[in-house]
């Protein structure tokens, strides 16, 4: 039995993901926004898997603080995390700036994953062959420090692409500055069949089905390679946007990141 770990898991391939881990009889973490949703999510997936240990987890990740309790519970109710996978994420937003004056899809897409993976880290490193699994995207553009500090306004796509090589970036530097845990970065698909895609572009191009095995074959089977961008739109790894390669704006990210998620 591993214990794992999924945050935005009320939903989608996160949900998805949970139930078939579930089954197999896995110690499962489900995290939700909403406290109905995240109940019933978490006993449906114990009424489906017949699997008793699955435990929720109250956040929502457009507020650091509210990240920064959910941490702490994690710490007290899980003895150790093998697998952690952050799938959260958004895209179309009711409000486009998170509490913290941000563009709320990087708030909720890298710095809450940044900011929690950092916090639960001492639970990782009790595993004996801990792994992370960041949700990526084949959409990356270049980041904008500017705008990680809440200086400029985004456009919904720009900040999700910024977000999501952001994310990479940070993926590339945890792998190397934490060699005993497998860090990888992935792009579960392109317009899967889940909520977010609808409601972004109102279609998909391919089965919820698609992103759930390959976060499943990185989380639970030796295909994960460290400090690596798996891209699930070609089916292998593949190269992540030039900055991600870029050590110097990787260091830069990674400063300011750790200011905004102190303060």
């Amino acid at each position: 039995m591993k214990h794992i770990l999924i945050t935005g898991s009320t939903d989608g391939i996160g949900k998805l993901l949970a139930l078939r881990l579930a089954k197999e009889g896995h110690f499962v973490g489900v995290h939700g926004r909403t406290e109905a949703k995240l109940n019933a999510t978490v006993t449906e997936i114990k009424a489906e898997s017949k699997n008793d240990n699955v435990v929720g987890f109250l956040a929502d990740y457009s507020n650091l603080s509210d990240v920064r309790m959910m941490a702490k519970e994690v710490i007290e109710k899980m003895p150790k995390i093998d697998v952690l996978v952050n799938n959260a994420g958004i895209f179309k937003a009711k409000i486009d700036t998170a509490t913290n004056g941000v563009d709320v899809r990087l708030v909720v897409n890298y710095l809450a994953p940044y900011q929690f993976t950092n916090a639960v880290l001492p639970l990782l490193k009790k595993a004996d062959a801990p792994r992370i699994v960041n949700l990526s995207s084949a959409a990356q553009s270049p980041v904008s420090l500017n705008a990680l500090q809440g200086g400029i306004s985004l456009g919904a796509n720009d900040a999700y692409a910024q977000s999501k090589l952001a994310l990479t970036m940070w993926s590339f530097y945890l792998a190397k500055q934490e060699p005993s845990i497998s860090v990888v970065a992935v792009n579960p698909g392109s317009l899967l069949d889940t909520k977010m895609a609808k409601e972004a572009y109102g279609q998909h191009w391919s089965p919820a089905e698609k992103g759930v095995d390959i976060l499943y074959d990185l989380a639970m089977t030796d295909s994960a390679e460290t400090g690596k961008y798996f891209d699930n739109d070609k089916g292998n790894y593949a190269q992540a946007h030039p900055d991600a390669y870029d050590n110097a704006k990787i260091e830069e990210l990674v400063a300011l990141s750790s200011n905004i998620v102190l303060r």
